[in-house]
């Protein structure tokens, strides 16, 4: 720039911080949000003079040009305002000049690269100032991302801890989760996800181009969370074995998972459930701008044929059937939300948008899920973009039980149909408690508005006519469903029955327990009751069979009877998976052919608490004192306590955990130091070689130092 030139520039890290609610991104380059003015300060050779104006390139991605929106070129002016980037004089003094500059609301995120020349000099090359990152602003009431209410912006976009809800409907759990989107490097690593993404790698100018819109961006990263189509994030894994890499139960937070990923120059991490694929995604999408949470639906159907029936075969102990079974009914299932505008199906769709980076089935040929908006779900609108059939399915499909035969004829089993889509669950705002939400997915169960949401879902789905004209299913090319066969109830049989835990179910101990049979009829009645039980994983598939029992009892009139079942910890021990789980079936053979199918999802249950002692201040050590207690009937050794959490320590922390006696309890003590103020989660988990892990986590109130 002949005659004059930037010396120096200010980019006002604070103050924009501040104002942009980025303050905590530990970046080199500055980092703002769209639609929202920014200022810096130019040092320069000499004064401008009244005629000149500076003239500001911003670009970014590679071939950025302004027809793609990637390139955009404007000057200062004494107005503020307008479509575009704008620029404005804020103070000038002799030869430093403060200008605001100020994004579209419908922006391209992304990095920048910010250059200047002089109006005057038109044959001179651009002067390079410096690069920023640009995100979305929720803050912003033009943006697509834009949510109203600043308590639930503070926990869906800065909060970097939370809790992901896991376990059974009847026992649900609470599990710390370290999100740490202002963690060292993570947004670098999360704008890398994108130029990872197959779409960038085709066509880069285009796709850069489309970053925009939080449909398009939220799309690519729920496919680029797991590893399937692409250099993905997380690989999955569900059999239970983890060699080559790390159980998802061990994972703690999204941090170390994305570090690896990334410093490990782009190869999978192993391994994710779909815990960790939600955990993961809600990292990159809070760390991107978008407001988003981690959602669990209790009982969740996968529906690999799309009939809204989960259809489950059984033997005559009630025993899954592996090789008929293709639909499951998972004990829980974690995905995400996000909020924004859905531009592409209009105002009635904005808001929350369910995404889904599990790897569970192929949309338009990449495995990703979403965004399917969380209101259409609730209106049977399952033909609106994206993957609505898969989520409607996966809170509101009917569970089916069919008796299978030698003779490979089948038979209608009476079960629970309505045991799907129960106790869907997120983190409150502003607090560690579990809020239901099921809601804001489907109409009450029965009710009559509930029924003519699923009527219409159906007939979206199947292409019913007013006629009634049955739809035929076929499966996997071996049998056919016709769906008014499904809607068809088995017959209601004259006894009830009930599993009833007679002890908590600790890990570690005996199982004790009944089935409780009720007859409901004035006559007596004689009843077969095979019992079977297996350890599982969470998505209820067997490990190894536990329980195989027979009884043949007789019911009086009106009478109840208890059959008593113990399970003794060596029968399951060596089976029990990470998940602590054990699923127990009574298949109840009635006279008259009435045949009832009763089953019990079980999670064991373990021991750890964690205190604080003394006051948590910035910059000072506190001491924390783990209690645990050894959950078996042996002597262990080799036990570990694994610690983590964001603004408390930096890393993972190690400690060894002395020689632990059958069932002894023990307290372990440590300091940490936190580095920054507020509610802070530190999570500590007892790893062993002996047990599964036992989790736990505490939020500790951190303040400034004075």
């Amino acid at each position: 720039m002949a005659g004059i030139r930037v010396t120096k520039v200010d980019w006002q890290r604070l103050r924009n911080g501040a104002a942009h609610h980025t303050q905590e991104y530990p970046c080199p380059e500055l980092v703002v949000r769209r639609g929202q003015s920014f200022s810096l300060t130019l040092e320069l050779s000499r004064d401008l003079d009244c005629e000149e104006t500076l003239i500001f390139t911003v670009e970014t991605g590679p071939r950025a040009s302004e027809a793609l929106h990637t390139k955009a070129v404007f000057q200062t002016s004494e107005l503020v305002g307008g479509e575009g980037w704008t620029a404005a004089k804020e103070a000038q003094m002799e030869n430093t000049l403060t200008v605001r500059l100020t994004s579209p609301p419908s922006a391209v995120i992304g990095r920048y690269v910010l250059s200047i020349r002089l109006s005057s000099h038109r044959k001179h090359s651009n002067r390079r100032l410096g690069e920023f990152v640009l995100l979305f602003n929720p803050w912003c009431a033009e943006d697509d991302v834009f949510l109203a209410s600043e308590e639930e912006r503070q926990e869906y976009v800065l909060n970097d801890s939370g809790i992901i809800f896991r376990g059974v409907e009847k026992h649900i759990r609470a599990q710390g989760w370290n999100y740490g989107q202002f963690e060292e490097d993570i947004l670098k690593i999360c704008l890398s996800i994108l130029d990872r993404s197959p779409g960038h790698q085709d066509n880069p100018a285009t796709d850069v181009s489309c970053r925009h819109d939080p449909i398009y961006v939220t799309r690519v990263i729920s496919a680029m969370v797991n590893s399937n189509n692409d250099q993905g994030v997380v690989q999955g894994q569900w059999r239970g074995r983890y060699g080559g890499g790390t159980s998802p139960l061990h994972w703690r937070g999204s941090v170390a998972i994305l570090q690896k990923w990334f410093k490990g120059r782009h190869k999978p991490v192993k391994y994710g459930q779909c815990w960790v694929f939600a955990g993961v995604m809600c990292t990159v999408l809070r760390c991107l701008g978008i407001a988003t949470r981690v959602v669990s639906n209790f009982n969740s159907a996968h529906d690999t044929d799309q009939n809204l029936s989960v259809d489950k075969y059984v033997d005559f102990f009630g025993r899954t059937l592996e090789d008929l079974t293709e639909d499951s009914m998972w004990n829980f299932h974690v995905w995400n939300e996000s909020w924004f505008a859905r531009q592409d199906l209009g105002p009635s769709y904005n808001g929350w948008q369910v995404l889904d980076a599990t790897p569970q089935e192929e949309s338009k040929g990449v495995f990703r899920c979403g965004p399917a908006s969380v209101t259409a779900i609730r209106e049977g609108d399952i033909h609106l973009a994206h993957d609505g059939p898969f989520v409607f399915a996966e809170v509101n499909a009917d569970y089916i039980t069919w008796l299978w035969h030698e003779d490979e004829s089948r038979e209608r089993v009476y079960s629970d149909t309505k045991k799907i889509g129960r106790c869907i669950s997120t983190k409150a705002v502003g607090s560690d408690s579990r809020v239901d939400i099921t809601g804001l997915y489907k109409y009450p169960e029965g009710s009559r508005k509930e029924r003519q949401v699923y009527s219409k879902a159906v007939k979206r789905l199947f292409s019913l006519e007013a006629s009634g004209r049955r739809t035929q299913i076929r499966r996997a090319g071996r049998r056919c469903l016709w769906h008014d066969d499904l809607l068809e109830p088995a017959t209601k049989p004259s006894i009830t029955g009930k599993f009833k835990v007679l002890e908590p179910p600790m890990l570690g101990h005996d199982l004790k327990l009944a089935l409780c049979l009720a007859n409901l009829t004035s006559r007596s009645q004689w009843v077969r009751v095979n019992l079977s039980g297996a350890t599982i994983l969470y998505t209820r598939k067997p490990v190894a069979e536990i329980l195989h029992e027979s009884h043949t009892i007789r019911l009086g009139p009106k009478e109840e009877k208890r059959i008593p079942i113990a399970i003794s910890y060596s029968k399951y021990k060596e089976d029990l998976t990470e998940d602590k789980k054990i699923l127990l079936a009574a298949m109840c053979l009635v006279t008259k052919g009435e045949k009832l199918l009763v089953e019990k999802d079980i999670t064991l249950e373990d021991f750890i608490t964690i205190k604080v002692l003394g006051p948590a201040v910035v910059g000072v050590a506190v001491t924390v004192e783990v209690t645990v207690v050894n959950p078996i009937l042996e002597r262990v050794k080799d036990c570990v306590l694994m610690v983590e959490g964001s603004g408390l320590l930096q890393g993972q922390l190690s400690i060894d955990v002395p020689t632990l006696e059958p069932q002894e309890r023990t307290s372990v003590q440590f300091d940490i130091t936190p580095s920054k103020s507020g509610p802070r989660q530190l999570q500590v988990d007892l790893v062993s070689p002996h047990f599964p892990d036992i989790k736990g986590f505490v939020i500790i109130h951190v303040a400034t130092a004075k």
